[in-house]
This record gives structure tokens, C-alpha cells and sequence, in this order.
């Protein structure tokens, strides 16, 4: 089997358009119907359901209080517009981060969580994020285990990154498989 890999030359928001472009078209070749993205503030995840129509979008957020303590920096305008849309929304705890960061804060030590969150950086951050919301969607029930999808994350703001996986529940991680990589930044 062949296939097209994209490399953008910087990664970040400029790139997400072409990301769901591509997302699209390989759904559509390998009738995938589940896409997971990464949106933290809402900007992608509106950008995400206008341009999957006809998929199964889960918008995977970062949990409430990540930036600051009581806060959800999801926006309930970004909300209401994906779930308007027919998206699925999640909001939980890192599935790299969580008790390991607290260890990290408090002892400044690393525990395997955020290790493995590191070691995976080196393909990218957007490459850490799909792995990284694949098992959330999977421990939320959003993502069928074993079942192919494709994961958007990305460097910042926007999306630049997608990859082909199939999901498994965080505590079968070193079960998950990374099938292709769709489009990621060189950098």
C-alpha cells in the first residue's frame, strides 16, 4: 500500500485547513467515520465540524483548571456551535499528565506519564496530542478500541497534525497502533 504524507514547513494555525482537507479525503478512502481533535479555546474545533460534515467529530478540550484554577478556557460560544453541529464534546484530565504533573510541581521529578508525553514530542507535539486523546476518547467511551480513526492535534493554537490509529483504553497504551501519518510539521 501506498501512501501521501504531507510535511508543512512550520507547524501551527496556518496549517489547519489543509489538516482537515486531508482528514477528509482519507476518511473518506478508508471509510473511517470518527475523528478526534484537540481544541483548546474552540477555534479548531468550529473549523472541525464545518469541515467534517457527514463524521463523527469528539472534540477532546483541555480539562478545567489547566491554565488557571476554576477556569475552562473552551469557550461556551465554541460549545454551543459544535454540539449544534452534532459533536461530542470531552473535557477530562490529560491522560499523560494528571497525578504524574502534580509529582512534577510538587517534587520536580518526572513520572512515566509525562514521559511518555515527552518521548513521543520528539515526532512532534501534535503527534503526542493524537496519541494522548485517543486514549481519553477511548476511556470516555467516544472511540471504539480497535476501531481505525483519525487524531488531530497541533502545536499551539490550530491543527497540524493527523494520524490514522486505533485507539485503546489508557491502561492498554502500549497497545495502541499508529496506522499512518497523515500530515505533520518538519519542524
Amino acid at each position: 500500500m501506498e501512501s501521501n504524507t504531507t510535511y508543512f514547513d512550520r507547524p501551527g494555525l496556518e496549517n489547519t485547513d489543509a489538516v482537515f482537507e486531508i482528514v477528509r479525503r482519507r476518511a473518506a478512502e478508508l471509510g473511517i467515520d470518527t475523528v478526534l481533535v484537540a481544541s483548546t479555546v474552540g477555534g479548531t474545533a468550529v473549523k472541525a465540524v464545518n469541515a467534517l460534515k457527514g463524521l463523527k467529530v469528539v472534540i477532546v478540550t483541555h480539562n478545567a483548571g489547566f491554565k488557571e484554577p476554576n477556569t475552562q478556557e473552551f469557550t461556551e460560544e465554541a460549545r454551543r456551535t459544535c454540539v449544534a453541529a452534532g459533536a461530542k464534546i470531552l473535557t477530562t484530565t490529560h491522560a499523560f499528565a494528571g497525578v504524574d504533573r502534580a509529582m512534577r510541581k510538587q517534587f520536580n521529578t518526572y513520572m512515566l506519564g509525562e514521559t511518555i508525553a515527552n518521548t513521543l514530542r520528539i515526532f512532534g507535539q501534535g503527534t503526542k496530542v493524537c496519541c494522548e486523546i485517543a486514549l481519553m476518547a477511548a476511556d470516555a467511551g467516544l472511540a471504539r478500541t480497535g476501531a481505525e480513526v483519525i487524531a488531530v492535534g497541533g502545536t499551539g493554537r490550530g491543527a497540524d497534525t493527523a494520524i490514522v490509529l486505533s485507539p485503546v483504553n489508557a491502561d492498554e497504551f502500549f497497545n495502541l497502533k499508529v496506522k499512518e501519518i497523515l500530515c505533520k510539521p518538519r519542524l
